[in-house]
């Protein structure tokens, strides 16, 4: 790939046809609607399909892809220092969708919310469910410092540990077979 590290939606779109576009959100968040004809390879499996991922940078440019860019760049990083060039879509299938771009969306796949919204549900729910446990019991309001900390240093560091931990949720993960069979599409 040349120096390009990030493409806008236009170029990508414009391109779409000679790039490997890799999906890094969970399986869930792909089959809620993604760039046509991209693999998807959580980002929390990445490691897994390295070999693979570097054989098909060998035959092309891929791109990453993640709702937002923000595990997209994560999994840029991680390809680089395993000597993986790819370029990541700037603000992710959102941007994408937002430009009018067709999303894909398989027939025989389960949607799910995107992980932000996952992550704004859960932070709200235990925020307010402390909030309210304290009028009984006062020293639940930790329960709501606890997430507010949280986020506060999710926003510091770019990091989400929350969104880690509901990416291990059955419905955010991937099946074997799917994995495998993506894999195996890659090799081909």
């Amino acid at each position: 790939m040349t120096a390009i590290t990030a493409l806008t939606p236009e170029q990508a779109h414009a391109r779409l046809d000679k790039l490997t576009v890799i999906d890094v959100r969970t399986p869930g968040e792909y089959a809620s609607g993604h760039l046509p004809g991209a693999h998807n390879v959580p980002l929390d499996h990445l490691d897994a399909a390295l070999d693979v991922l570097k054989a098909a940078a060998g035959r092309g440019d891929l791109l990453l892809v993640c709702a937002s860019g923000a595990r997209s760049a994560q999994a840029s990083q991680r390809l680089t220092e395993h000597g993986i060039t790819a370029a990541t879509l700037t603000g992710g299938t959102t941007a994408w969708n937002r430009l009018g771009h067709t999303l894909h969306h398989p027939a025989d796949s389960r949607a799910t919310w995107a992980m932000e919204r996952q992550v704004r549900l859960a932070a709200g729910t235990l925020v307010l469910t402390g909030l309210l446990a304290a009028r009984r019991w006062p020293r639940t309001r930790w329960i709501s410092a606890g997430v507010a900390g949280g986020l506060v240093f999710s926003a510091l560091t770019d990091t989400c540990g929350m969104a880690r931990v509901l990416a291990k949720l059955p419905h955010n993960r991937p099946r074997a077979t799917d994995l495998e069979a993506t894999l195996a599409a890659l090799t081909d």
